[in-house]
């Protein structure tokens, strides 16, 4: 067998098990325990040299790598595939095209090469370099530009570019789809102690949202714009995202595109946080997840008081949840700062779907890698993003006796919240003092 295409078998197969693995034992602690052991090995320099390995005896003649090229560090590859891009040298070059440090694109380079490397369209051979199908792919992710002007700026002909984008979506939503997963019960208590120091609020573990983009429809000879997608999404404290619901119509409110989710059957099904609850004044807390207005209260699913009177603990617990709610709102704002989805997507339904799916692994890799290339700047890019309570919000709920038993829940935390409240502020205070 080729060695590219057995290196590409090898990272499916690994993905493939461990997606069955999650199927076949979705609650069990050995499974959980191999979920970071399993990201950790695929973003390690380990596999990158092992694939890089595995592809080095190639026998398909590149174009745009000439044979000298072989020999070169893969950092000298990039530094001399940069000019024939329009890149310079500067920081920001790789920056501004790819949404990621010079590093991050050849260390994601050389992780995808097997895969990227061992297809064409049928009945033709594309003789392009993995470089350059990655750098294709995420130029139209990250920039938005046409399919015309990808042709134009990396000497190819358009249907050469809508392959290359197709394939790294496909690539990244089949291959390493895990880089989205929802956390194992170790990695939950570690999220949940990281949102208890920031205010106090024992066992969150993620904060939910939820948000639309826009896709262009045409008919006839007309195109009109329209909320096409709905997306869900759950983040960590760090922003990272650790679940994603995407391919949902836009016109669904928050409430309803969550009930149609297989997170809310999971949880429901205590298939997810259902680890045993902490105790708040007495109150049993089980773990749960933040939400604005636009969701309803459940006792897996915290959202703010309304009215809340000024000093109470209400009005304190109002102040954490939307403290904690700013990791998803930066989020949302960064997806929305990818090119291709920062405007209406002119795509059909299924490939904005990919688009969306392809952002968001990417996102995670940006995290993982440190890399802060492709995030917002400051709070009020986030905040320009927080409508979903405005727009999409369903109507009330009935009361009934498991919304009773999440607002006890949701009491017991405001009190917790006012008492954290408190001691900061008295600690600040002798902290000045002093």
């Amino acid at each position: 067998m080729d060695s590219r295409k057995l290196s590409a078998l090898l990272s499916s197969l690994i993905s493939q098990l461990f997606l069955l693995l999650l199927l076949l034992f979705p609650t069990s602690n050995s499974t959980q325990n191999l979920s970071p052991l399993v990201s950790h090995f695929l973003s390690s320099q380990q596999i990158v040299a092992s694939l890089t390995f595995l592809s080095i005896s190639r026998k398909r003649k590149r174009t745009h790598l000439s044979e000298e090229d072989s020999d070169l560090t893969h950092e000298d590859k990039v530094a001399k595939l940069g000019p024939r891009l329009g890149l310079t040298q500067s920081p920001d070059s790789f920056k501004n095209s790819f949404r990621m440090s010079s590093a991050t694109f050849q260390w994601l380079s050389g992780l995808l090469e097997p895969l990227l490397d061992c297809r064409d369209p049928v009945g033709s051979s594309l003789n392009l370099s993995a470089d350059l199908r990655l750098g294709i792919g995420l130029s139209r992710l990250v920039t938005g530009s046409s399919y015309n002007e990808l042709a134009d700026r990396f000497g190819v002909t358009e249907s050469v570019t809508r392959f290359c984008v197709k394939q790294l979506c496909r690539v990244l939503c089949t291959n390493f789809r895990f880089w989205v997963a929802f956390p194992g019960q170790e990695e939950l208590n570690s999220i949940s102690k990281s949102f208890e120091e920031l205010t106090g609020l024992p066992n969150c573990c993620g904060v939910i949202d939820c948000t639309r983009f826009k896709i262009v429809k045409s008919s006839k000879d007309e195109k009109f714009v329209e909320d096409g997608i709905a997306v869900q999404i759950v983040v960590d404290s760090s922003s990272r995202i650790l679940s994603i619901v995407a391919g949902i119509r836009g016109d669904k409110g928050d409430s309803r595109v969550l009930k149609s989710s297989t997170l809310y059957k999971d949880i429901e099904d205590k298939k997810l946080l259902d680890s045993s609850p902490v105790y708040v004044n007495g109150v049993p807390v089980d773990q749960y997840l933040i939400g604005d207005g636009g969701y309803p209260l459940l006792p897996w699913l915290m959202v703010p008081f309304v009215d809340a009177k000024p000093g109470s603990s209400e009005e304190n617990f109002n102040v954490a949840h939307r403290l904690m709610r700013v990791p998803a709102l930066k989020t949302i704002a960064s997806l929305k700062n990818w090119g291709v989805l920062s405007r209406p997507i002119q795509e059909d339904f299924k490939t904005a779907v990919a688009f969306i799916g392809a952002c968001s692994i990417l996102q995670n890799v940006l995290l993982m890698r440190e890399d802060d290339s492709g995030f917002c700047d400051d709070l009020g890019d986030y905040s320009l993003h927080d409508q979903s309570s405005q727009y999409y919000s369903d109507a009330s709920f009935e009361e009934n006796l498991i919304e009773k038993k999440a607002t006890i829940v949701r009491s017991a935390l405001a009190t917790r919240a006012k008492v954290f409240n408190n001691s900061t502020f008295s600690r600040d205070s002798n902290s000045s003092v002093q």
